[in-house]
């Protein structure tokens, strides 16, 4: 795919954001510290819809990601990137550009717990993860791993990555998932 088919595909999908902007969700997650520098508002929903209208290419994905001030591109290129194409270093590099838990969330759910290399990413997140937002990438995807039977609660690095994540006190969001983790690990141990 050439580059200008690309930028054209971009150019179409952030007129599809607009479209479904949605003002009153933008200005909530602005006041609510979103970093990016263009936020529409769109619901995950209609991301989905406008996802399912774009070509499942790699091209398109990375350049959707690479516009890291809208927030809406970084979330759809995450449902458009071909999980069985994604690489290692790819995914590293993604992870370690996460701004947001929503995309956090959004890459982990619709991409990584996907992707052939799930598992090791996990295990490379999980080792790796030393800021707050990395330590909450890492949870996530071993949450969405857990959940699908892709990771085991007996792992150890999982339950190193939980005690290793005890002082994130920070953000509710961050306390929730951990939470959520260690109630799944407790959850199987019972079994």
């Amino acid at each position: 795919m050439e580059q200008t088919e690309v930028e054209q595909i971009v150019q179409v999908a952030r007129r599809q954001f607009f479209a479904y902007r949605n003002g009153i969700y933008a200005e909530a997650l602005r006041a609510h510290g979103d970093p990016h520098r263009f936020i529409m508002g769109c619901q995950l929903t209609d991301l989905m819809t406008i996802a399912s209208t774009m070509p499942r290419q790699v091209a398109v994905a990375q350049a959707l990601w690479d516009d890291a001030e809208h927030r809406e591109c970084q979330l759809v290129a995450t449902m458009v990137y071909p999980p069985a194409l994604l690489d290692l270093p790819t995914a590293r590099r993604w992870c370690s550009e996460v701004r947001t838990e929503e995309v956090a969330d959004v890459l982990c759910h619709s991409l990584l717990r996907r992707a052939d290399i799930a598992t090791e990413l996990a295990h490379c997140l999980c080792i790796e993860a030393t800021d707050e937002m990395s330590r909450y990438v890492a949870l996530r995807l071993a949450l969405n791993l857990l959940m699908t039977g892709k990771l085991l609660p007996e792992d150890a690095i999982v339950r190193s990555l939980v005690d290793k994540c005890r002082d994130m006190t920070g953000r509710p969001a961050h306390r929730q998932l951990l939470a959520s983790l260690d109630e799944e690990l407790n959850i199987e141990e019972t079994k």
